[in-house]
Formats: structure tokens, sequence, C-alpha cells
């Protein structure tokens, strides 16, 4: 998967919890060792930390519909409670954390195409212990239920996956149908498993729940795997019931809901039984909801007692130093993702002109991703210009990557459409003059006439995104280009840009921007099968491409040596083509819309490079 990610959240502060980060970010196992000082705690209490602008979590079972996908509902909620066969993250860097993973390193045969995996024998909050059952239970409902997964890509996993089986309690045995680049199959296939209780082996309110396998549990077969995943899912449709439903009480995490408002405020109390490196110091965390960047700022302006964990709105910065003397820190980062926004290719009226590479090189010249880094931003964002993230510091990004190949340009866009049979009209609306498929010709399926106006809707609340869209809107009506903006809430604007048919009724959509573009989650592998290749349920713009999807191919089968080159490969074909429009990826992690802020009297907060958090690490001082 990776994740559509809404502005939000978090950076780095000096924290009593260490992450040590032993390899290379590019493939291999590493290792962090939490060691925790008690020294200053005070015992107990309630932090909280600021969800983003109208950026709500409103789905709860962890395997996730395209349009819930994101990191509101994926790292910043459901990971608190259900955990991932494997996590991700030491500190920034973007590298497998194995303390913090349920799923010892794998081990491959010697043809490469069988993977086996020890799982720890945690423990689930009904008396359960995790098990290798669990892993296949979540198996057995992908296989059924893929097309329902944000994360699934036509011809992968798990297509690819000839067999799997669990031959004793602790040990999973996958075998899959080809030879895979390792790195990428522990980070971008392995990585998209959430072990689930056999407390959710059913398919109704009624049924009994197991917590050993019988033999006959519902998933077992086809037809019960499709019967217990409806009513999984229908359930988690309901967020009036999340924290009073027992099926969501039964956790592996170290958090387990005990609150969900109709606004989405989140409160999590300890999970007493969980089994992980690092167990909950405080009484209670609190995700907290706004409606826009000014009501969050108001909260923290009103005292750090409100908000231990916030974030500075960038056009606020002026007021850095006054409220760092009410109590916070203020400190930068980035998640690992890339930040764009995709046009609609199928779109039965705009589609045809979308799909020409010379139109998304106009437009894209006329993102102006340095002029709002610095007007909108004050210089605390970094360039997007490819598939590949700039930083946080990494060892896949080369050298191509971060460097701009459409800069912003007003004269280059002009003389790209004139040039391809439009009439540019500064100030009014460009049109198709010469209809047609030849050299100057406007493209296939572009009549004559055509008027290049058409709606780009972005999320609501964020000051910057709003500015930089308001930009965008100056700058294409001096090619005439009249874009008509429109904003909607994060999870509107997410769930309306939907892989569609041009003949679907969901397709009209034309521009969906929700401003934080992709955190690679569970993609840790930044190889592009999610967001790229021909069919990928991520692939919101519909782009498909031979080319591209040969070069992605070779990305997840390339080994050794060959495997940077072949991410390089695609990488420099992605930044060229221009799948989506790239715009700057903020400051912040979990994409927020400015630096994160602490409350001083806050220990233990650290970052994640994949935009998760960690409360069971944050306490009070005293």
């Amino acid at each position: 998967m990776g994740i559509s990610g809404a502005r939000r959240l978090s950076a780095s502060v000096a924290a009593s919890v260490v992450l040590l980060a032993c390899c290379s970010s590019n493939g291999g196992s590493s290792s962090s060792k939490a060691s925790v000082s008690t020294v200053g705690r005070v015992a107990g209490g309630t932090v909280s930390f600021a969800q983003g602008p109208q950026s709500a979590p409103n789905y709860i079972f962890p395997l996730v519909p395209p349009q819930f996908f994101s990191v509101a509902n994926v790292t910043q909620f459901q990971a608190l409670m259900y955990r991932p066969l494997y996590w991700f993250g030491n500190g920034n860097k973007p590298a497998i954390n194995d303390d913090y993973s349920i799923g010892e390193p794998p081990t491959f045969s010697a043809d490469g195409m069988t993977v086996t995996i020890k799982v720890k024998p945690w423990k689930w909050s009904d008396g359960e212990t995790l098990s290798s059952r669990n892993v296949l239970f979540f198996l057995n409902l992908l296989k059924e239920e893929k097309t329902n997964s944000g994360a699934y890509v036509p011809g992968l996993f798990p297509d690819n996956v000839t067999s799997y089986s669990a031959p004793d309690d602790r040990t999973v045995v996958i075998q899959f149908d080809k030879r895979y680049n390792p790195d990428w199959l522990l980070y971008n296939e392995l990585s998209q498993i959430t072990p689930l209780p056999l407390a959710w082996d059913k398919t109704s309110d009624d049924a009994p729940a197991p917590t050993t396998d019988t033999g006959s549990l519902p998933d077992s077969t086809p037809a019960g795997a499709q019967a217990v995943y409806s009513y999984l899912d229908n359930l988690a449709r309901n967020q009036a019931t999340y924290a009073t439903n027992p099926v969501w009480s039964v956790v592996d995490g170290p958090w387990r809901l005990s609150e969900f408002t109709s606004t989405g405020q989140a409160t999590f109390v300890p999970n007493v039984t969980y089994s992980g490196p690092v167990k909950p110091s405080v009484d209670k965390f609190v995700e907290i909801p706004f409606t826009s960047d000014q009501a969050e700022l108001n909260v923290v302006k009103a005292g750090s007692s409100d908000l231990t964990v916030g974030y500075l709105p960038v056009p606020y910065l002026p007021q850095k130093a006054a409220i760092e003397a009410d109590g916070y820190t203020t400190v930068n980062g980035y998640p690992f993702s890339i930040n764009y926004f995709p046009l609609n290719l199928h779109n039965p009226t705009f589609g045809p002109v979308f799909q020409q590479l010379y139109f998304r090189q106009a437009f894209q010249h006329l993102v102006d991703q340095e002029g709002w880094t610095h007007a909108f931003t004050m210089d605390t964002a970094s360039p997007t210009f490819g598939a590949v993230p700039v930083n946080p510091p990494n060892d896949f990004v080369n050298a191509a990557g971060k460097t701009d190949p459409y800069p912003f340009d007003i004269a280059a866009a002009t003389k790209l459409l004139s040039e391809h049979g439009w009439k540019v009209k500064p100030d009014g609306t460009t049109t198709c003059q010469q209809a047609g498929v030849g050299p100057g010709d406007c493209g296939a399926g572009i009549p004559a006439g055509l008027g290049l106006s058409f709606n780009l809707d972005y999320q609501a609340g964020t000051v910057v995104l709003d500015q930089e869209m308001k930009d965008l809107k100056s700058r294409a009506s001096q090619v005439g280009i009249d874009l008509q903006l429109t904003t909607h809430p994060f999870a509107q604007v997410q769930g309306a840009a939907v892989q569609c048919a041009s003949t679907d009724s969901s397709c009209t959509w034309t521009a969906e921007n929700w401003g934080g573009g992709w955190v690679f989650v569970p993609d840790y592998y930044p190889s592009g099968e999610l967001l790229f290749a021909t069919g990928a349920l991520a692939n919101q713009s519909n782009y498909s491409d031979p080319m591209a999807d040969r070069l992605i191919a070779a990305t997840t089968t390339a080994v050794a040596g060959d495997a940077q080159a072949a991410l390089d490969a695609y990488a420099d074909y992605i930044q060229t083509q221009l799948p989506v429009l790239f715009q700057p990826t903020q400051a912040g992690n979990p994409v927020a819309d400015g630096p994160v802020l602490v409350a001083t009297k806050l220990g233990g907060f650290s970052i994640n490079a994949y935009t998760y958090i960690t409360p069971e690490t944050w306490y009070l001082k005293g």
C-alpha cells in the first residue's frame, strides 16, 4: 500500500526511548532496542495529539478498502490497536524495526520462492496467544477480498502466492510463483499482513467468538471468508459502535479504544496484556479532531495542558517564539512520502486531454514548487520531483530524483499548448483549434472547440494548501486554463479520487488534491506497483503505460546489485512521464501543515519515518 496522507503531525524530540537503527535503509533487517528510564516521570496522566483538519479516522478494520486507505486510519488509528506483522521505521530511517515486529526476520529458501516466518507468541486481550493461525486468518480474507484492499495490485500479493500454510503454532510458510527481490518482498508484500484474532472469525453478532481453531472456522472456506469479511466490513463502516462493539475490543497492540465521538475524537486506554517491548505509562491517550488549522492553533494558544502534541500551521510561524514560551518545543521532520495530486485520465470529457503527456508537462510547469515553498511555507517544505522521496535522507533516491525536470515556467507551458493545436487565451479559456492525432494536433479523443475549464477539488481547512491551489489557479489562468476550485473534507476528497472506467457514474471527477499525496505504508520500498502500475487500486489517476509496467515489474524481481539500478530506471521514467502532478511536501510527520509542537512537559516522543505514532513511549514529566 501506500497510504493517502492527510497533512498532519510530528517530528523528533529528545526522548527516553532511543531507537537504534543498525542497517542500511535500502533493504536488509535492522533492530532497535528500547531502553526506558523512569527518572522524572509522572505516573499516569493523559496525553493527546491533533488530528489533521477534517481528517478524523473513519475505518477500523485493518483490511482497508481503497477509499479508506489513509494515514488517519492506518498509522494513526488502527496500528495503535492491531499491530502489523512487521513494523517499519527506525526513528526517521526508512527501515524495518525487528523489536517492534510480531514476525521474526523471514528466511528464504535457496531458490528464493519460499519464505518462512516465525511469529512471536504475543497475547490478544481476550487471552488468545498470537499464532500462525492469526496470520492465515488475514491471508484467507485477503485472498477472497483482494479487490477490497487498497494495497492490491493485480498479479502481485496475494495473486503471486501459490500456497501458504501453518506447520505449527509459530510458523507460517508462504510459497511464491517465482523469485522476487527479497527486500521488496519483505517491505511491500509481507508488510501488508496484519494478524487477526480468531474472535473475529464469525459472520454475525450472534455467532460464538472462537479463541481456538476447531478446524471448521468460517474463514477456512472461500464462501466463509467472504461472509466474515462482509460482516467485519459492515461493522467497520459504523463509527458509532467503534468503542462499544466487543469485536473491536480484542486487540494485540498497546492500546484499546474506550471512546469514539461523532466528530472523530478517539480516546484510548492501555491494553494491559500488550506483549510488545514498551508498555504504556500514561492512563489515557486522546486524538483530537479539528475543522481547520486555525481551530487547532486556538487550542494550542489556550495552553499546552489541552494538547500535548500538535502542530504550528506554517502561516503562523511568526508566532513561534510566543508559543514556545507558553510551553512547547517546535521540531521539523519529513515523512517518507511523495506529495502529488491526480488528474482523472478516464474522465469522459477531459480524460483525453489529461492523457496527453504534453498537457501534463504544461500543467506541471504551472506548479511553482520553489515559490510556494518560500512564500507559503517559509522554506519549511521539501520539493517533490518524482516517485522517490527526497526527504528524509535515504539511499533510494538517485541524483536525477533531486532535480526538477519541469520547473515553474509560464512560457514553457504556453509553448507546449500552442505547439499541440490549442489557441492559448490568457485570462480567458484556451480551446482546441486543431483536432487530430498528428504532431501539431490536440490529440486522440479531443474535439475541436473544447475549452480547458475543469474542476480542481482540494482538502478544506488547510491554509497552505488553500494558498497553493489559489496560486495555481492564478498561474493557470495565464495560459487560459480555467480551474474551478472547490473544497471538501479530506475523506470526501480522497474518496472521490477512485479508479474508474469512463462509463462509470463515479468517473466524473477531474482533479482531487488531499494535500498529502502518498506515504509509503505498507509499500515501504518505493517501487511504485501500488501507485502507477496498470490496474492498481491506489492508481487514482487511472494511469496505464506498458513501459512503466515493465520497469515497475523489474524493481520487484531484481536482486543484489541490480536492485538499485532497476529502481533508478523506474524512478527516472516516472519523473518524466508525470502520471500525477507533483507538489511540495510540507515539513512535519505524519504529513503536517507545519512543524510539530510538543509540550515541554512531554517526554518519550520520537519520529517514525512512515508516520506511525507510539504514544506508549510517551510520559509526562514531573
